[in-house]
């Protein structure tokens, strides 16, 4: 038998299974144990897991004392996200120093 932990976490909470498994178990048994003891909560258990913050498929093996997460869709892109910051901080063109031919030095 092997212990593991799933778990899974949103802004104002987290949520912990301590499961209980056979030693040829993979991260698929332990999502499937975990979901019986979470019952109706609302978790993205199709989505994406990972052990130990390292992505991994479901029947990737466990070793006891493994943390199963799942983790939550991203709400945006985090490459479109940058770019929107790095915009916002780029200074406006200077209007004055454009390249009107009234404004060229002589």
């Amino acid at each position: 038998m092997k212990n593991c932990t799933v778990v899974y976490a949103i802004a104002e909470r987290q949520w912990l299974w301590q499961v209980a498994l056979d030693d040829a178990a993979d991260v698929g048994a332990a999502l499937a144990a975990a979901r019986q003891q979470a019952g109706t909560l609302e978790v993205p258990w199709d989505g994406d897991v990972g052990i130990f913050g390292e992505l991994c498929a479901r029947n990737a093996p466990l070793r006891d004392g493994d943390r199963v997460e799942i983790y939550r869709p991203l709400r945006s892109d985090p490459k479109e996200s940058r770019r929107a910051r790095a915009r916002a901080r780029k200074p406006a063109p200077d209007r004055a120093a454009s390249s009107h031919p009234a404004s060229r030095p002589k």
